[in-house]
């Protein structure tokens, strides 16, 4: 017995399918034939369309956008620019070139630019 190769359904597929699934107009075993799909895939869609159907009229909203603090960004932008600045001036006084690219390490890959 051979397997077929996974098969990814897109939302719209999906919907439509649940959606004739709720209607009742058809038994399983049937709207599995015509969409040729599993009895229980269609069972699964059926009940995450019901349990997800509230949120569509605003009931919950999970999925909202957390409110960003600007003034906290800009307050770590200026801080790390800051450190940067000061970190610079300190590589310069010790005699290293303060352009990274310059280091021989940097090219090697052996230095990183990460914190």
């Amino acid at each position: 017995m051979s397997r077929r190769p996974r098969r990814n359904h897109t939302a719209a597929f999906k919907a439509k399918v649940a959606l004739a699934a709720v209607r009742g107009e058809k038994t399983l075993a049937e709207l599995a034939e015509q969409f040729d799909i599993h009895r229980n895939q269609i069972t699964q869609w059926k009940s995450q369309l019901q349990e997800g159907a509230a949120g569509v009229f605003g009931e919950a909203r999970v999925d909202q956008a957390t409110p960003v603090d600007l003034k906290a960004l800009h307050a770590k932008i200026g801080a790390l620019t800051l450190e940067n600045d000061f970190l610079e001036g300190a590589l310069t006084k010790a005699g290293a070139p303060a352009d990274r690219s310059s280091f021989a390490g940097w090219k090697a890959g052996l230095l990183s630019a990460k914190r």
